[in-house]
């Protein structure tokens, strides 16, 4: 059972580590030409896979909630000069790849992707097993608002080639949606799941927010649930990020009042502890996945990773490459993110191909700083010899580069979040629920470029 003291205790401002260093790094000074070496660089570095990540950031109306890059639905000519751009990007990049590399993950992301007319996805999927070659077991996603899902758009996105599909229902309580001018499913979740099934998806996600203005911990508890009972293969409970120096949509929200710090923390744990009892595997932060799903399994043996598009497996992982506005790239040396404003992304994809905004190269010591928080924040074990050999440096280098100080995590250790054997650090099982903290201890940038992070939990 989760200790609502601990939680309290460690809930302060801290990076979510889905790159390393984090997105607040990444510069303007890196330009197309860096990218396009960095692309070439790519081919050699390790995982050898290909993951593509397309962004659709079109919505038929803006969340007060949201922290993604988005735009209001423009009339389909405005959608369809954008997915020319995607392809003409998509066809540009392609020409700095090996092309044989493997491409294991395919991921579409938002806005809401399912919003515009399916026969832009198709036609960007056609270009992409085209162009590069698709391993015939690659995960294919998409996330999905329920809002705009009709039955028969689950068959034509299984016939266009995807596989899992993530239904952003984010709470089922439609006072809670209302408020956050999020529009309620169209049909029941349990019908569209139940289709998906039905029609041989892999896997299916509902992914669920709390901390909500609106939210209760007993209306949230009704919503988790109503998600054990409908029985998705993963369900992801995210911790509402308020950025409103980032988002000022999101000030909105201060006037009709956000939950309390305690009632917040409550709703995380009330999560926690309803999943598990109920046959789902805690996942790092935010994901719940069965037994018997492949994130539970990498997991078990120490083989899960992280990265921008969430938790996936070691084996089937591989460098990003990013397509559309404000989409970014996350290969083994370097991140770059496209233009944000959509327009300014067709307009500089029509002239050059290209659309960066900004980005970052990693270097050695960076590199290994990431592997180090990679293997707290996915498996929750840290083995610094381990991380030395695969860097071909000495142990003691290891720990001066991310400045190790084992008094550092006395704090961790005197509540039993973790154990140090051996040099090995271990976290326990209620260590994940502060994993963002213990990784913060060994981020020798964190106060470097002061920059403003959501909490912990």
């Amino acid at each position: 059972m989760m200790d609502f003291q601990i939680l309290k205790k460690f809930n302060k401002p801290g990076p979510r580590y889905t790159s390393y260093p984090p997105a607040n790094f990444f510069h303007t000074e890196y330009n197309n030409d860096n990218y396009i070496q960095n692309l070439k660089s790519s081919n050699s570095q390790k995982p050898e896979n290909i993951s593509l990540y397309i962004h659709i950031p079109f919505c038929p109306r803006l969340c007060h909630f949201c922290g993604c890059n988005t735009t209001i639905m423009q009339k389909q000519d405005s959608v369809s000069k954008y997915i020319d751009a995607v392809i003409k990007e998509i066809k540009t990049v392609a020409q700095y790849l090996d092309t044989n590399r493997i491409v294991t993950q395919i991921h579409w992301g938002g806005g809401t992707p399912n919003s515009i007319p399916l026969e832009f996805l198709a036609k960007v999927m056609q270009v992409i097993y085209k162009t590069f070659t698709v391993d015939k077991k690659a995960e294919i996603a998409m996330e999905c608002s329920p809002a705009y899902l009709e039955f028969e758009d689950i068959a034509s996105l299984k016939e266009i080639g995807f596989n899992r599909l993530s239904l952003g229902v984010q709470d089922f309580n439609e006072n809670v949606l209302k408020i956050v001018n999020r529009q309620a499913s169209k049909h029941p979740i349990e019908d569209l799941v139940s289709t998906m099934k039905d029609l041989g998806f892999e896997g299916v996600n509902i992914d669920l927010i709390y901390g909500l203005p609106g939210q209760t911990p007993e209306s949230f508890t009704l919503s988790i649930e109503r998600a054990i009972k409908i029985s998705p293969d993963r369900i992801v409970t995210f911790s509402y990020a308020h950025v409103p120096w980032v988002k000022s949509a999101q000030k909105q929200l201060e006037k009709i009042g956000l939950p309390s710090p305690e009632g917040k923390l409550e709703m995380f744990g009330i999560a926690y502890n309803l999943l598990t009892q109920n046959g789902y595997i805690s996942i790092g932060m935010d994901h719940y996945a069965k037994p018997n799903d492949e994130l539970s399994l990498a997991l078990k043996n120490k083989k899960l990773h992280r990265n921008f598009q969430g938790y996936c497996t070691k084996e089937t992982t591989g460098q990003i490459y990013g397509f559309g506005s404000s989409s970014i790239s996350q290969m083994y040396g370097a991140y770059t993110q496209n233009q944000k404003n959509t327009y300014k992304y067709i307009e500089d994809i029509e002239k050059n191909g290209l659309s960066i905004e900004r980005g970052y190269e990693l270097n050695n010591n960076d590199l290994i700083c990431r592997s180090v928080i990679n293997e707290i924040m996915c498996n929750g074990f840290l083995d610094f010899d381990s991380i030395a050999s695969e860097f071909s440096i000495s142990t003691e280098e290891i720990k001066k580069i991310v400045d190790y100080d084992p008094s550092k995590l006395d704090q961790f250790k005197e509540n039993n979040l973790l154990s140090i054997d051996d040099g090995k650090i271990k976290l326990n099982p209620e260590g994940f629920f502060v994993v963002r903290n213990i990784a913060m201890e060994f981020d020798p940038l964190l106060n470097v470029g002061e920059d403003k992070y959501s909490k912990t939990v």
